[in-house]
């Protein structure tokens, strides 16, 4: 762990605040080289997927050529909120460093709480309504993808 990389996500999610966006940052950094860097852009994108993390992410697969974060750290200025944590499991970082807590961004108004209480719920409890619609080809997709010899497993 590199603490001038943490201050400086922690720097860069200040000047996110300062610049109108959210109080959140995120580096990739491989091999102590710093290769991509997101803030929080869900207001000025009107995107909700864009936390900085998913920012970072897909800036450093961008450069790397690749699906996935092999021998990287991701360098966060707060905990990841449950779809970040969720994407940087599919990118396969070495490892997470994070600054603020989950109970700190709560405090301030982020709380991911409900979500994770969401997820261990049965669907049919959920605050959104999730129906299950059965239908005789819904497994088409995955049959042709199980029988591609040339596919590229993620």
């Amino acid at each position: 762990m590199d603490p001038t990389l943490l201050r400086q996500v922690i720097e860069q999610a200040a000047e996110n605040v300062r610049r109108g966006g959210g109080p959140f940052a995120a580096l990739v950094v491989k091999d102590g080289t710093v290769i991509a860097a997101g803030s929080n852009r869900v207001t000025a994108s009107n995107d909700p997927t864009a936390h900085a993390e998913i920012v970072a992410i897909r800036e450093a697969c961008r450069v790397l050529g690749s699906f996935q974060l092999t021998g990287c750290d991701m360098y966060c200025s707060c905990e990841p909120c449950p779809m970040c944590l969720g994407a940087l499991y599919w990118a396969r970082p070495a490892r997470i460093f994070f600054a603020a807590t989950a109970e700190d961004a709560a405090a301030a108004g982020f709380d991911d709480s409900f979500i994770y209480r969401q997820l261990a719920m049965p669907q049919a409890g959920r605050a959104i309504l999730m129906i299950h619609v059965a239908d005789a080809s819904a497994q088409r997709p995955f049959a042709e993808w199980a029988a591609r010899p040339d596919k590229v497993r993620y």
